[in-house]
C-alpha cells in the first residue's frame, strides 16, 4: 500500500498505531502530483546515490527505488524503519537507517530528495549542503526559509541561510507547495525547491579550518545585519579567543581593501567570503 490521499494515511497510521509526533517534525505528504514534481525536477538516472531524510512512510521513496542506483533513508522514528523495512524488503538498492540525520554518520550520496523536519531545515543545510562538493539538493522546506535563499536584490531580508546557500549552492527550482498535501496540515507555507552545487567554489574553502571559520563568521555577523560591518565584526571579534583586534584596527583593515563600513546587508555574496578573509588567522 502506497497511501497518497489523507483518508489513507490516516487508516495506516491507525493501523499502525503510530500518532505523527511533532518532535519529529511529522507532516506525511499525501499528495501524488507533488510526488511527481519532485521526481520530475530530480531527473533521476540508475547512477545516482540518494539520501532521503525523514521518508515517513514511503511516499517519495516508492518512485525514488524504482529508478536510483542507490537509496539511503534515514528515519528518526524506529516504528516508521519497521514499516519501511518491511515495504522495501524486495528491494536490494535501499537502505533504511534508523537514527537523526544530524548526529547519524552519512553515507556518500550525490542527490538529497526529501520531505526534510522543517524545524531542523537549518541545521540540515549546514551539515549537507555547506562544503566543497556538495550534493544536489530537492527540497520541501518552510516558505520563509525558500525566500531568503532565492534573493531577489533586497538583501535587507538576507540571513545567514541566504549568504552561505548561496556561497555553495545555485538554487534553480523554487514552487509553492499547498499546505493541504501534508498530515497533518503543517501551520507554515511551503515550498519545493532545487539546489545544484556552484562549478566554481573559492579556494577558500579548501581548507576545513577556513570554511569553519566562514559559517562562524557568517553565524556571528548576521545577528547585526542592521549595524555598519565594523561594529558588526567587531562584536563577532569579541567572542573569538585567539583572534585580538581592537574596533579600530577592524576599520583600518576593511579601509586598506577598499571596504566603505556599510550596513552589513549592503554587501554581495563575494564581498562577505572576501571580507572573512581578512580576519581569517
Amino acid at each position: 500500500m502506497n497511501p497518497m490521499n489523507i483518508k489513507e494515511v490516516q487508516l495506516l497510521l491507525k493501523q499502525l498505531k503510530i500518532q505523527p509526533r511533532k518532535f519529529f517534525g511529522q507532516n506525511f505528504l499525501t499528495d501524488s502530483n507533488i510526488v511527481k514534481k519532485i521526481i520530475s525536477i530530480s531527473e533521476l538516472s540508475k547512477t545516482d546515490t540518494i539520501l532521503e531524510i525523514g521518508p515517513g512512510l514511503g511516499a517519495i521513496t516508492v518512485e525514488l527505488v524504482e529508478i536510483a542506483k542507490k537509496i539511503y533513508a534515514i528515519e528518526i522514528d524506529r516504528r516508521l524503519c519497521s514499516y519501511l523495512e518491511d515495504k522495501f524488503s524486495i528491494y536490494d538498492n535501499i537502505e533504511i537507517l534508523h537514527g537523526d540525520i544530524l548526529k547519524i554518520q552519512i553515507p556518500d550520496h550525490n542527490k538529497v530528495v526529501s520531505n526534510i523536519p522543517y524545524k531542523v531545515t537549518g541545521p540540515i543545510l549546514d551539515r549537507i549542503f555547506f562544503r566543497i562538493n556538495s550534493p544536489i539538493g530537492i527540497l520541501i522546506i518552510e516558505k520563509s526559509i525558500s525566500d531568503r535563499i532565492f534573493i531577489s536584490g533586497d538583501y535587507k531580508n538576507f540571513s545567514r541561510i541566504s549568504i552561505n546557500v548561496n556561497t555553495f549552492m545555485e538554487p534553480t527550482s523554487q514552487t509553492n507547495i499547498s499546505r493541504k498535501s501534508f498530515y497533518p496540515v503543517p501551520k507554515i507555507a511551503l515550498s519545493l525547491i532545487k539546489l545544484i552545487p556552484k562549478d566554481q567554489i573559492n579556494s577558500f574553502f579548501s581548507e576545513r579550518r577556513a570554511l569553519e571559520f566562514f559559517l562562524s563568521f557568517i553565524t556571528g555577523i548576521m545577528p547585526y545585519k542592521n549595524k555598519n560591518i565594523v561594529n558588526a565584526i567587531n562584536l563577532f571579534l569579541k567572542t573569538q579567543k585567539d583572534i585580538q583586534y581592537t574596533k579600530e584596527e577592524v576599520n583600518s583593515i576593511l579601509h586598506m581593501n577598499n571596504y566603505d563600513n556599510k550596513k552589513v546587508f549592503d554587501f554581495e555574496i563575494h564581498e562577505y567570503i572576501e571580507i572573512c578573509k581578512l580576519f581569517y588567522s
